[in-house]
């Protein structure tokens, strides 16, 4: 028997309302931004904050580098504007061959090439990972000052909010935890120097 439409809510949803909240939230100590500008301030204060070492141009050349590159590959992949929310769509649609890219290894390895092309004087590239193997795998690149530990690096993820950068220290990311592949992100070099050898001149 349904209840009439005039039935005062159910102590059940009440219950849930909080839960549906939390999981609408980051939970406390854990951050994600999304940098939609080349010149986002915010990430370019916050990369070169990382240590008294860093230089702004390198900084400032990272942001700039990271934003652009999401947003062109999602135009070069025909991102649409329910996949940039939904990111698991658009890795659907590569699977169905009706696009070329846009799985999170492809973004973080094309950033990665970049970021490396740029010769930083001041920073260091890593290559992240989370649940390596899985259908929940994600890629992302996380920078450092040079020498420091990769916990307290900066996490570039073009992937999940496809093409637009998503950003924050790497332990406080809400959604993933994040582990250096180093093997990985020299194979995904390799390949580029290779590449770049075997171009007609």
């Amino acid at each position: 028997m349904s209840l009439p439409r005039s039935s005062p809510p159910t102590p059940r949803l009440f219950a849930i309302v909080p839960l549906l909240l939390l999981a609408l939230y980051p939970r406390p100590g854990k951050e994600l931004f999304i940098a939609n500008s080349p010149e986002n301030p915010a990430l370019t204060k916050r990369i070169q904050a990382l240590s008294p070492t860093v230089s702004f141009d390198d900084a400032r050349r990272v942001t700039y580098c990271a934003v652009t590159t999401g947003l062109e590959l999602a135009r070069q992949w025909h991102v649409s504007g329910v996949s940039r929310w939904l990111p698991g769509l658009q890795n659907l649609y590569v699977k169905m061959g009706a696009r070329k890219g846009g799985y999170c290894f492809q973004y973080c390895s094309e950033l990665l090439r970049r970021l490396d092309a740029l010769k930083l004087q001041t920073l260091e590239l890593h290559w992240a990972e989370s649940q390596p193997g899985t259908m929940s795998e994600n890629n992302a690149i996380v920078v450092t000052a040079r020498g420091q530990p990769f916990e307290q690096g900066i996490l570039l993820d073009n992937w999940r909010a496809q093409g637009h950068l998503a950003w924050t220290q790497v332990t406080k990311d809400p959604e993933y935890h994040w582990t250096e592949n180093r093997s990985f992100a020299a194979a995904v070099l390799r390949q580029a120097q290779t590449e770049v050898r075997e171009r007609p001149r």
